[in-house]
C-alpha cells in the first residue's frame, strides 16, 4: 500500500449518525501504516475518544478544508457548499454521475480545485458489484418503516436506535391486521433486508426481481397494500408507479417506501414525487383518495448507526489498506472522469494519482 493519510471527516448533515470506519477497524488502519485523522464529531455514533485510543489523531470538525493536500477526505454523505474549490480527493456517495439536481455543479467544484470523487456507490468489482454497501440495513429500515406506518405505529420525529428495541416495535401486535406486501428488487442487498424485517413484523411479502419486472404487471403491483422499492435503475425502465396510477379508485396500494430514492435522476422507477422525506416528517401524502403515502429518507441505516457502520467499516477496511493498489480504485477515479465528460465538465488537474 502507497503511503496514505486518511482523513474522516464530520458529517454535516444533523441525521447522519453512522461512519465509514468504526474505531476497531481505525486500530486496524493505523497499525498497518495509514496516518488516520478523525474529525470530532457530536453526533457520530462512535465518539472521537475510542478513534484516539485506536492511534489516530482528532481534529476539529471541518478542518478538512485545511488538511494537507495529499490527504484523501473520507466521509459517507453530502459536502458542504463551502469551499468551492475542491483540491483533495474525497470519498463518500456523491450522487453526482446519473444527472441528479447539483451534479455538474458538484463535479465543477472538483476539476475547478484540481480534486477528485471517488464515490462509494462506484467502489466495484470486476462484475460491477458494489463491495462496500449499506444496502441491507437500507432494505431493512425501509421495509420496517413502512410496517409501522401501515399499521399506525409509526412516531415522529425517528430517532436512532438499537435493532433490538426496533425489532420490539416491529413485531406484531394484538390485533394488528394483516396486510399484503411487495418487495421490488427483492434479491439485492437491500431487497433481503426488506424481506428480513417483514418476517420479524410476521408478514410474508411477495417478491420480485429482474424477472417478474422484464414485464411489469402494473395492476398486481399496485394490488399490494404495502410496497418497498429496493431497485436501484443503471438504464431505463419503465416506471413501476406513475402519476396516473395515484388516482386509480382501483388501487389497494397505500404504503410506498422508497429505499432507493433516486428522486430527480432520469432512471427514477418512481417518478411520483419530487423530494425526499425528512427524519422530522417521515411520512409524505401523495393522494388523497385512495391515499397513498410516502417514506423516502435517503439515510436511512442512520437509524440503526452501530450495526450498519459496523457493517459497511467491515467492507471498506480491506479496500483502504490496499487504498490506490487495485483495479476497484482506477475503476472509480475512471468513473468521474466519465461522468465529468459527460456532463461536459472541463477536469483541469483532477484526479491526482
Amino acid at each position: 500500500m502507497t503511503e496514505l493519510h486518511l482523513w474522516l471527516r464530520h458529517e454535516v448533515r444533523s441525521t447522519e449518525r453512522r461512519t465509514p470506519i468504526v474505531p476497531d477497524d481505525a486500530r486496524r488502519l493505523v497499525d498497518s501504516g495509514v496516518e488516520l485523522t478523525v474529525e470530532d464529531s457530536p453526533q457520530r455514533i462512535f465518539p472521537a475518544g475510542e478513534y484516539e485510543a485506536a492511534g489516530a489523531r482528532i481534529a476539529p470538525a471541518g478542518s478538512w478544508t485545511s488538511s494537507p493536500r495529499d490527504a484523501v477526505v473520507l466521509g459517507l454523505k453530502e459536502l458542504p457548499d463551502v469551499p468551492t474549490d475542491l483540491t483533495h480527493r474525497h470519498i463518500y456517495f456523491g450522487h453526482a454521475y446519473k444527472r441528479q439536481p447539483g451534479a455538474a455543479e458538484l463535479l465543477r467544484r472538483f476539476a475547478a480545485g484540481g480534486g477528485a470523487l471517488l464515490d462509494l456507490e462506484y467502489l466495484v468489482d470486476d462484475h460491477g458489484r458494489r463491495l462496500a454497501a449499506f444496502g441491507f440495513w437500507a432494505g431493512y429500515l425501509g421495509a420496517a418503516l413502512a410496517a409501522l406506518h401501515h399499521r399506525g405505529r409509526l412516531t415522529a420525529p425517528l430517532r436512532p436506535a438499537g435493532k433490538d428495541d426496533l425489532d420490539e416495535t416491529l413485531r406484531p401486535a394484538p390485533g394488528d391486521e394483516p396486510f399484503t406486501a411487495l418487495v421490488v428488487g427483492a434479491l439485492g442487498r437491500s431487497g433481503r433486508g426488506a424481506r428480513a424485517a417483514f418476517a420479524t413484523a410476521g408478514v410474508d411479502p411477495v417478491c420480485w426481481d429482474l424477472a417478474e419486472t422484464r414485464e411489469l404487471d402494473r395492476r398486481a403491483l399496485l394490488d399490494h397494500e404495502v410496497m418497498v422499492n429496493a431497485v436501484l435503475a443503471t438504464t431505463p425502465v419503465p416506471p413501476f408507479v406513475r402519476e396516473e396510477d395515484l388516482d386509480d379508485p382501483a388501487r389497494r396500494l397505500r404504503t410506498l417506501s422508497d429505499v432507493t430514492c433516486d428522486v430527480g435522476s432520469p432512471l427514477n422507477v418512481l417518478p411520483v414525487y419530487d423530494r425526499t422525506t425528512e427524519w422530522t416528517d417521515p411520512v409524505r401524502r401523495l393522494c388523497k383518495e385512495p391515499p397513498l403515502d410516502l417514506i423516502a429518507i435517503d439515510n436511512l441505516p442512520s437509524l440503526l448507526p452501530r450495526e450498519s457502520s459496523t457493517g459497511f467499516s467491515a467492507s471498506l477496511l480491506p479496500l483502504l489498506l490496499d487504498f490506490g493498489a487495485g483495479d476497484p480504485w482506477e475503476r472509480c477515479l475512471n468513473r468521474f472522469h466519465q461522468a465529468s465528460r459527460e456532463l461536459g465538465v472541463e477536469e483541469g488537474e483532477s484526479g491526482r494519482g
